[in-house]
């Protein structure tokens, strides 16, 4: 092979690995958009609205609450907050988001860590645990389309497991 063909063969791969690499920076933008969803999901969440929780999630998206099967569709994520977020605000629990967590965006695809605290009352810890809430922007804006957390307390035996209420 003569220098010219694996000139042009070298800058015919730096031209594909470049054009693979479409990855968008993460803004400082999208993460102030990615961060006021949470913040509104769980004002919502708390105030007992769970149609505006489910307003959060695309139309496709998928929750996976721990201890129910996931709740596909946004018919059905409306339904587990329609019920599980009005019992969560009349038991006088609230949900806290921990430390503002790792945002990671590519493209339209973002992903948010993070982790959670409820509170009685009296502003005792009653569970921690951690989220993972996957997001895409549709149409400009950052919906849900995958969001699961679970517990850090130690797992209950099947006799005395319950499931408590989202915490997310």
């Amino acid at each position: 092979m003569n220098g010219l063909a694996k000139l042009i063969l070298l800058v015919a791969g730096c031209l594909t690995m470049a054009a693979c690499g479409k990855s968008v920076p993460n803004t400082s933008a999208d993460s102030s958009a990615i961060r006021s969803s949470q913040d509104a999901w769980y004002k919502s969440y708390n105030s007992g609205d769970g149609a505006a929780v489910a307003a959060l999630y695309a139309d496709d998206a998928v929750l996976m609450a721990p201890n129910v099967p996931a709740a596909r569709g946004i018919a059905a994520i409306r339904d587990y907050y329609s019920k599980e977020a009005p019992e969560f605000q009349a038991s006088g629990l609230t949900a806290v988001e921990g430390p503002a967590g790792d945002i990671g965006i590519s493209g339209d695809l973002a992903w948010q860590g993070t982790t959670y605290t409820v509170t009685d009352k009296s502003g005792a810890t009653v569970e921690a645990g951690k989220v993972l809430t996957v997001l895409q922007r549709r149409d400009g804006k950052w919906m849900i389309i995958r969001d699961t957390w679970n517990s850090d307390s130690p797992a209950a035996s099947a006799a005395t497991a319950s499931s408590p209420a989202s915490p997310k």
